[in-house]
This record gives structure tokens, sequence and C-alpha cells, in this order.
């Protein structure tokens, strides 16, 4: 199984500001290269593409597609549930979506100290066990956004768990928040074999700073920053997958041609990257990946993170403010905060945005 996975959450659109818009045609022909080149892996969500992602997939693969051609991956919203009744329906509404009769892997989707006592309390766990006793999964994980000690303590309780999705990439390996490579570590210490979102933090480490540029270009003129970026997540001992959200033909194609010839980071490379990131983070006013989990209930409709981009890049954000709210919208109600996988201060800085643009 070649180690590059499709993840589905920043599909190709055909109007940027509506997440549901699915760019369907591009879709189909970006699947059929994929699986053309050797690759199988696809990761959706029920929350992707404002819940849209599971419906293209039905359309653009598993349609059109055999079975046996792919491994497909969703995951069961532990934030949109409340009570054990839900886990049975949404389930069945995933299948039905997807155009399947089961998941190759199906995970507990975002995992925190919270929501894992959420999940507990309705009994998820049980219940991915007993789908996979049904044969309606074949293998059973969680994607995780919390501390190593929350990672250890739910691999220590729940030891059945096959492997973990988890937010690793060089600028986040020493996060005091995100804690990369801590939760990195803890996975290997249980044995759990690892899947890896964000590899490119949401585009952050595609368009790095120039001071990193060139230490990139230094150390290999050939290498483009997005495959330092995705080489340092795959190369990772334990690594089974690394999901890149492709979002156009072009991306596609130069990331399956980079990971046929992958290799391991040498240790002079990955000092490095680890001083690029710290370049890189004094750039950065917000670490945003874009998720766009904050929008869904946001009641003034704000595009969180196209501002939060505008105001990295020193956009005065007088397009964006044509034809969509602004952060001098925002009531301060919160919903966005605990969306927010990065946890994120969302309100304190739309508030800097707002005093630090000028549309």
């Amino acid at each position: 199984m070649k180690n590059l996975g499709f993840g589905l959450m920043r599909l190709p659109r055909t109007d940027p500001n509506l997440q549901e818009a699915i760019d369907l045609e591009q879709f189909k022909e970006m699947t059929d290269r994929f699986l053309d080149r050797g690759y199988t892996y696809f990761d959706t969500a029920y929350m992707y593409h404002n819940h849209e992602s599971e419906r293209a997939v039905k359309k653009a693969l598993t349609s059109r597609i055999d079975r046996d051609k792919y491994l497909l991956a969703t995951k069961l919203p532990t934030p949109k549930l409340e009570v054990p009744e839900d886990m049975e329906r949404i389930f069945n509404e995933q299948l039905e979506k997807c155009g399947v009769e089961y998941f190759d892997y199906y995970l507990l989707h975002c995992l925190n100290a919270g929501l894992y006592d959420l999940a507990v309390r309705l009994g998820a766990f049980d219940f991915v066990q007993q789908k996979k006793a049904e044969g309606k999964v074949k293998r059973f994980g969680f994607s995780f956004h919390d501390t190593a000690d929350v990672l250890d303590r739910i691999l220590t309780e729940h030891p059945e768990v096959e492997f973990v999705q988890l937010q690793i990439n060089y600028l986040d390996w020493e996060s005091p928040t995100v804690q990369s490579r801590l939760c990195y570590e803890v996975a290997r210490k249980h044995g759990k074999d690892v899947i890896i979102m964000e590899p490119i933090k949401g585009g952050a480490l595609a368009n790095v700073p120039p001071e990193a540029r060139a230490l990139m270009e230094a150390a290999d003129p050939k290498k483009t920053p997005v495959q330092w970026a995705l080489q340092f997540a795959a190369t990772l001992p334990g690594v089974i997958m690394v999901l890149s959200g492709m979002s156009d033909l072009k991306q596609l194609d130069e990331n399956t041609a980079f990971f046929n010839h992958l290799s391991p980071l040498t240790e002079e490379e990955k000092a490095m990257l680890f001083r690029c990131g710290d370049l890189i983070n004094r750039s950065l006013a917000v670490s945003c990946t874009g998720c766009e989990y904050c929008t869904a209930d946001c009641p003034k409709s704000i595009p969180i993170p196209q501002w939060f981009d505008a105001y990295n890049r020193g956009d005065d954000g007088r397009a964006l403010a044509k034809d969509r709210p602004t952060p001098a919208d925002c009531i301060g109600c919160g919903k966005c905060e605990k969306q927010c996988p990065q946890k994120l201060p969302i309100r304190r800085l739309l508030a800097a945005a707002k005093q630090g643009m000028k549309w």
C-alpha cells in the first residue's frame, strides 16, 4: 500500500465561497489519476464540505470503481453525537451516502479530552467494535487533537484501537499545544499504526517566508517546500499513511510523482526544517489550517479561515469584504472556538485582524 492518502476535506470547488460546491468533474479526474498511479486510500468525513464530501465520494469513486480497487476511510462525528441512537443513524447514513457496504478504515472523529469522555459515555468504542464484528468496519481508529497525556490515557484504556490519526508536521513537532512529537511517541509506545493529517499545516508549509525558502534551496534546489514537508511526515517510522488535501489536478500530479521517490531525511535536513519552522512561526499571525470546522455554526457566516489567510499574507481584505461578512460582524458567541481543533482564540484573533486590516 503506497502511503499517500487522498484527503477529501479540501476538494476543488466551482465556487470558492461555498464548501459544498464541489467540482465533481475535476474530482473524478483526480480520482482516476490517483488510482492509475497505484494509490488507493481515500479519507472523507461526515462533516467535510458542509456534509457533502461523502456524497461526492459516491459520485466520483464508489459508483464508478470496483470495490476491491480502493480503501475508504470515514469518521463518526463525535462533536455531533448527543444520544447513543445517533451513532447507528449516522453510520447507516454514511454507508448510504458513500455507496458502500463497509468501510476499510473507520475513525472516531476529532477526539480530545472532552469528546473522549462523551464517546465513552455513549459507548462509541463498543459501537465500532460491533460494526467490526458485523463486517461493516475493517480497521478501527480515531483522529486526535489534544495533548500526549490524553492520547496515552485513551490508548491505555482502549488497546483494541488499531491506529491513530495525528496532526504531524515539522512546524508542530515541538508545539506546546499540538505536541506532534510527543503524540507520535505515545502512539509508537503503544504499538499503533500512525496516519498523518495536516502534513503541510493547511498550506502554511507551502508558502514559506523567503528566509526559510533560501534554507531549503540551499539544501536541495529541486525540492519544493511542499515536498520537504511531505518527506518529513512520510518517512517517520510507523507511519502507514500521509493524507494530503489535494485541491486540484496540479497538486495531485506533483504529490503522486514525489511519493514514488521518497527517501528518509538526514539529521542535517531535519535540523534545517526545524530552523525553517522557527522562521515560519515568527511570520504567521494566525496558525490556522483552514479546516473550516469553525464556520459551520457561525451565526454571522464569517469565512474565518479566509480572513486569517488574508491577515497572514498582509492583505488589506478589501476584495474579501466586498461580498463576505467581515471580522467586524463577529458577535463574540464563541461557537467557533468550540469547534477549532487547533484551539485558537478565534474571537481575539478576529479582533486583531479587524485592527490590522484596512477593508
